[in-house]
């Protein structure tokens, strides 16, 4: 039952209302003085609409703009205090893992991933909240300077959540959306190699409002095309039945792409099964033709899923080939040559095209040797050439395709429990687009930053399992609290983050146990989590450190923080990969951490955390010639060790970098 408004009408409102009905292109959105969105008027707009000259006003020009747009640029270039800190227990494989799952804001981890993974990821695909009213999106703070937010430490609520419901009732303003895309999306282009690709999913509330913000960072020249998936029927819609998402694919620089040679190919549907009947079929028959080709369509007609691309090809040849006929052997538009050809079985001259043959007569004698023509029984039959299946076993993508979504509903349904997760991303879809966006990479690195459910993870693992592939990916998920009342929460879920890790945990059991013979197969993932530096404030502004608070601040490092946590946060500052491989081993007493250390090259990064380091210890290292070397400020048993340092691994290990914290 509504509720009576219990005040008078409000005029102003009922008169803006009356002018958007009549020029409904006017329609804006605003910031009013406490910094809240409300729909609006465009005054200069509407007044050109009531004049009949060109009214003087700000300068037109081509551009996307909305109230929040300069505030996204802010925060995107904004620093922030924060580090990655590892979490054995919720990971699988740790040591040996190449793929990371991180937990927290992803705008904080695309901030906190820039000097790693810098021009590193061959494919970014994500599945953004959809602004349908219904959905969350992230509501950043744009409110502090950089300085605050360099040292602001918690900016989420009392659950770690960092969102806002852009429901009906507010609007559902299109401003929120595109200022939490648009900030997201331009730290994600760094990290995006240059020949790397975006696949972006959208519905159609912001799907030409996204196409828009991707022109501005990714570059219009660079857009491949806008794939529609149409993933089922919804009856009870008021005027058309839209079942349907979209794909927007951008490249990183769609011109290297095709100085490298790139085209987008897969395999057609169901040609390994008629390739491998048509063998069946032709060592079935002794290698008789005739009786090959009658098995071979009677498997074809019982085939009902099997595609016209690949049912057109009926025929088996005196080899064994699977082919059609299909190709006219006349000149084009006339004018060919005219000669004899002789019929292979009754040798009379079989009838020549009506615009002469393409080819000469030697290059036809060539082609006829080759068994690359077909004849007809008699010579009364033009002759064709020869199309094999096996030659054309793949086909370019098509930009409309049709998979129903709940397929994959109940696919994750059998893996984790029913009514855990409402609409999760197809995994066989995806895995099909990461396929023809990193098939000539089988190394290529994933990045999916709204991982949700983890299907993009569970992508990869099925398409390394099926192609002997080694891509890795990267996962980030906001750990957004599941709703009290929830399927999720009642089976011990307490975050959507929770519920992916658990996804690619099950999926990569299942996948290793259903491909045993693929060895090497990484199904592990190694769990970071973002929080706040490792390092006390002094550490960033000492300048604001009272006198009395002096002695409370000697130690600069937090006192919850392990070793580990400090050598993520190392690995970050220094750009190591954060899927290497760790080692840890006592040296001289001391713990010691080794990345990438094998017997082929010199270690990466060796780190030692420990307080009371000696002249023993460094020598220890220094003979081990790593790259890099990282101590404690504070971890020398005296200065003159500390002093000492760099004069040493100037001895032992020359190239080696030397770091403290």
């Amino acid at each position: 039952m509504d509720k009576l408004k219990m005040h008078s009408p409000d005029i102003t409102q009922q008169n803006i209302d009356q002018l958007l009905e009549l020029f409904p292109n006017c329609k804006t959105e605003k910031q009013d003085d406490d910094g809240e969105l409300r729909a609006g008027i465009d005054f200069d707009l509407l007044k050109q609409e009531l004049s009949k000259n060109i009214v003087e006003g700000p300068q037109e020009r081509y551009q996307l703009n909305w109230p929040g747009k300069r505030e996204a640029l802010l925060t995107a270039n904004a620093p922030i205090a924060k580090t990655l800190r590892p979490c054995r227990e919720e990971s699988v494989d740790f040591d040996t893992t190449e793929n990371l799952f991180i937990e927290g804001d992803n705008l904080e981890a695309l901030k906190l991933l820039q000097e790693t993974y810098l021009g590193k990821v061959k494919l970014i695909y994500i599945d953004p909240p959809y602004n349908t009213g219904n959905d969350f999106i992230y509501n950043d703070d744009f409110s502090e300077s950089s300085e605050e937010y360099l040292l602001g430490s918690e900016q989420k609520d009392e659950v770690g959540n960092r969102l806002i419901a852009n429901t009906e009732s507010n609007g559902r303003f299109h401003s929120d959306w595109l200022s939490m895309i648009y900030s997201r999306l331009k730290l994600a282009r760094n990290l995006l190699a240059d020949d790397g690709v975006v696949i972006m999913s959208i519905d159609d509330t912001e799907v030409a409002n996204f196409r828009e913000v991707a022109n501005l960072i990714l570059g219009e020249q660079n857009y491949i095309t806008t794939v529609v998936w149409q993933g089922g029927r919804k009856n009870d819609s008021r005027y058309v039945s839209v079942g349907h998402d979209y794909l927007l694919i951008y490249a990183k620089n769609e011109t290297r792409l095709r100085e490298l040679g790139v085209r987008w190919r897969e395999r057609k549907t169901g040609v390994d099964d008629a390739l491998a009947a048509g063998h069946e079929a032709w060592a079935t028959s002794g290698h008789d033709p005739a009786t090959a080709t009658s098995i071979f369509r009677s498997w074809l007609s019982k085939q009902k899923d099997i595609t016209a691309s690949v049912s057109r090809f009926k025929n088996i040849d005196d080899l064994g080939r699977i082919y059609n006929a299909d190709k006219d052997l006349g000149w084009p538009g006339g004018g060919g040559p005219h000669f004899d050809v002789l019929h292979p079985v009754t040798r009379c001259p079989v009838s020549n095209p009506s615009t002469g043959w393409r080819y000469t007569e030697a290059r036809l004698k060539e082609q006829i040797n080759a068994g690359l023509v077909a004849f007809g029984p008699d010579e009364k039959k033009i002759p064709r050439g020869k199309t094999f299946l096996k030659e054309l076993d793949s086909q370019v993508p098509e930009s409309v395709f049709t998979q129903i979504r709940t397929t994959a509903s109940q696919r994750l349904a059998r893996l984790i429990g029913s009514g855990i997760f409402d609409y999760p991303k197809d995994e066989c879809v995806l895995a099909r687009w990461l396929d023809l966006a990193t098939g000539s990479d089988p190394k290529a690195l994933v990045l999916d930053f709204f991982a949700g459910s983890g299907s993009t993870a569970q992508a990869v693992l099925q398409l390394n399992a099926k192609d002997g592939g080694s891509r890795k990916f990267i996962m980030v998920q906001l750990p957004e609290v599941c709703d009290e009342k929830s399927e999720a929460l009642k089976a011990g879920y307490s975050t959507i983050a929770e519920i992916s890790k658990e996804r690619i945990r099950r999926a990569g059991q299942k996948i290793k146990e259903e491909n045993p013979e693929v060895t090497n197969l990484d199904t592990g993932f190694r769990v970071l989590k973002i929080d706040s530096s490792n390092m006390n404030e002094v550490h960033y502004t000492p300048d604001t450190v009272s006198k009395d608070d002096l002695f409370n601040q000697v130690e600069h490092i937090k006192t919850d923080r392990s070793s580990e946590d400090l050598l993520f946060q190392v690995m970050l500052d220094w750009g190591v990969d954060l899927s290497l491989p760790i080692r840890k081993e006592t040296i001289e007493g001391k713990e010691v951490y080794f990345v990438n250390d094998d017997d082929q090259a010199p270690c990466d990064l060796v780190a030692c955390f420990d307080k009371g380091i000696d002249e023993a210890l460094i020598k220890a290292l220094a003979a081990k010639k790593p790259l890099r070397v990282v101590f404690r400020d504070d971890g020398f048993v005296s200065d003159s060790v500390k002093i000492n340092v760099e004069q040493i691994f100037k001895q032992l290990a020359p190239a080696a970098d030397i770091k403290a914290i």
